[in-house]
């Protein structure tokens, strides 16, 4: 009888070994995440600023871009053009509901000009850029609403070049309290250790 029982008790860990594996492989980055070169930083259309920090999301985004600008991996794009990857953000305000404004121009921008310690961006955008999602925002125009927002900052990675990508699953996520704030920005960090992670299968299998 215990022999019997040590036979199946190796059968089950050779079983289980596979699967363990496989699971751990599931978590792993998408090939069109580590071959991505380019990047759009948008704000989460269903944010507002908050009206005692009109710019927290702007800046959020900002910070951001500035951040994949050092790291120097991904670049990133105007709104409207095509990239290889979509990164939505927004910041928490830690409040169970407060007052924001949405639309008219604190959602909009045509340029950028950006300094980092060893590199410079600018850029404009011509005519409006096309809709992330199909249920976006029906009021675009200035407005001032009550918003139940999270409690926590969000970074969230969406596949680019596809017609409203927001509306399909996002492929990697980081949430955590001021993660879009410099001078580190640990969200843009995160998502560095991710990739690398994801890719040290591949190079072990080179030979």
């Amino acid at each position: 009888m215990p022999a019997r029982l040590a036979v199946l008790l190796l059968l089950a860990a050779l079983l289980t070994a596979p699967l363990q594996a496989k699971d751990k492989n599931k978590a792993a980055l998408p090939d069109f995440v580590l071959k991505a070169s380019t990047v759009v930083v948008v704000v989460d259309p269903d944010a507002g600023e908050p009206l005692d920090q009109p710019n927290a999301n702007v800046a959020a985004r900002d910070n951001v871009e500035k951040a994949l600008m050092e790291w120097g991996r991904l670049h990133p794009m105007m709104d409207g053009a095509q990239t290889d990857l979509v990164i939505v953000v927004r910041t928490g305000s830690g409040r169970a509901m407060q007052p924001t404004i949405k639309g008219g121009p604190i959602d909009q921008r045509t340029g950028v000009g950006q300094t980092t310690d060893s590199t410079i961006r600018i850029g404009g955008q011509q005519g409006h850029a096309p809709p992330m999602s199909q249920t976006g925002p029906q009021n675009t125009g200035p407005h001032i609403s009550n918003e139940a927002g999270p409690s926590e900052d969000s970074f969230t990675v969406y596949r680019g070049g596809v017609e409203y990508p927001l509306d399909a699953p996002a492929v990697w996520r980081y949430v955590a309290k001021g993660c879009l704030k410099p001078p580190k920005v640990t969200a843009v960090e995160e998502f560095r250790k991710a990739i690398v992670e994801a890719e040290k299968p591949q190079q072990n299998k080179k030979p």
